[in-house]
């Protein structure tokens, strides 16, 4: 296992400017169009595939760098040139990344493949897990699955929401309840292939920011899927849930929660690194802006109401990186979070972007409350991090239960 470094080394170095390469030639040009296009930006999108940023093989890559800086590296550059193009490119790596973990092989090279698409023909998946009613409380979900033995299929009713390229997936991943009695432990993942009678894309939403980004209802209506769509197969799910009643009729629930409560906390620092992608990008036309715009006969950079302010900015942005880097070296590393590290990079984060972006509004002035200069969309895409992949007071409750020794539930 590779000793913990501050320092990237030569490798890191070319893959992080070449994907910043990439974000500053042609995500940042066409940042601003998309956001007011409210659309997914597919020829951007082709763009990453043809150059191998869009692929599986790119992840896998930076996932199972020894060091654990390769995917944080990766997500603070693309996010870097802008958060909505940036998540419409990385999005259907949750999809992917759900089919890896928990799929055979067989499901893995007959899905994956799909879920991209070629470089002249680019697909695009979705992951489905949250619900009108059940987002932090992931125990509140109400889709079904019902086994069909006779005709070994899956029978999916219910609503899914806030689905990243929901409706115009090529292929969906959708989280549903097999078991309503084991609570989470009684969850299972189903792949949902092109074009299945009964799926359809309900609202999509209007956001306040990340408008790159398509994110919509998904609506399941007797939607019937192979057996063999089932992430994992049959037997091992009839396995996990004999495993799970066990569990709880010998009163283990609450051990079994923590330890799936362990899985989110190492996808956290990704979100972190996110948002410190989009908080180094306002910081740094505020430094620039700083520089040039005179006042009174000097640049406002000699002004310490806002050099004090930059120095903030760029302190909080190293700190919000150095925990993102500990967090994701410490999961690559197997090093338990026992003071929930992944959750505190993604909050610490998430807050110094929404921040730092306030900021660099204020340090443009009227500049930075116009669509002409980029904070004002870096400020409003800013606003997610502290809300998907849990919340700031989720994570807060987190981390709080885990200093005292509570239960995560």
């Amino acid at each position: 296992m590779a000793e913990f470094t501050m320092e990237l080394n030569e490798d890191q170095r070319q893959v992080r400017d070449w994907i910043h390469g990439f974000a500053a030639d042609v995500i940042r040009p066409a940042a601003s169009e998309w956001d007011e296009r409210e659309e997914t930006p597919w020829p951007v999108i082709q763009e990453a595939a043809k150059v191998g940023i869009y692929s599986l093989d790119f992840y896998a890559q930076q996932f199972f760098d020894p060091t654990g800086l390769g995917i944080p590296m990766a997500m603070e550059e693309l996010f870097w040139g802008d958060a909505g193009i940036a998540l419409s490119i990385v999005g259907t790596g949750l999809a992917a990344i759900g089919v890896v973990a928990n799929g055979t092989e067989e499901q893995i090279g007959t899905w994956i493949p799909q879920m991209y698409g070629t470089p002249d023909d680019v697909k695009v998946a979705a992951f489905c897990s949250s619900e009108p009613d059940a987002g932090s409380d992931v125990g509140a979900m109400r889709t079904r699955a019902v086994y069909d033995q006779a005709k070994d299929e899956w029978v999916l009713n219910g609503t899914k929401t806030w689905a990243t390229n929901g409706g115009i997936a090529n292929v969906h991943i959708v989280v549903a309840v097999v078991d309503p009695e084991l609570g989470t432990k009684g969850h299972a993942s189903f792949i949902v292939p092109p074009n299945t009678p009964g799926l359809s894309q309900g609202q999509k939403f209007k956001k306040h920011g990340i408008r790159a980004s398509h994110t919509a209802e998904v609506v399941l209506e007797d939607v019937r899927i192979p057996g063999s769509c089932l992430l994992g197969g049959k037997e091992k799910l009839d396995e996990r849930l004999a495993r799970a009643r066990e569990r709880a009729a010998a009163g283990g629930g609450e051990r079994v929660k923590n330890a799936a409560m362990a899985t989110f906390e190492a996808s956290r620092p990704a979100v972190g690194a996110m948002a410190v992608g989009t908080a180094r990008a306002a910081y740094e036309v505020a430094l620039d802006y700083a520089r040039t715009r005179t006042q009174f006969g000097r640049p406002i950079i000699d002004n310490q109401g806002v050099a004090f302010q930059l120095a903030d900015m760029r302190t909080q942005i190293d700190a919000a990186r150095l925990l993102v880097w500990r967090a994701s070296w410490m999961a690559v590393a197997g090093k338990p979070f026992t003071s929930a590290e992944g959750s505190m990079s993604k909050l610490f984060a998430s807050e110094v972007a929404k921040k730092v972006t306030a900021q660099a509004v204020q340090i443009l002035g009227g500049n930075g409350f116009t669509r002409e200069y980029p904070v004002e969309r870096m400020h409003r895409d800013a606003a997610i991090y502290t809300i998907f992949e849990g919340t700031s007071e989720i994570q807060r409750l987190v981390i709080a239960r885990t200093l005292s020794g509570m239960p995560i539930r």
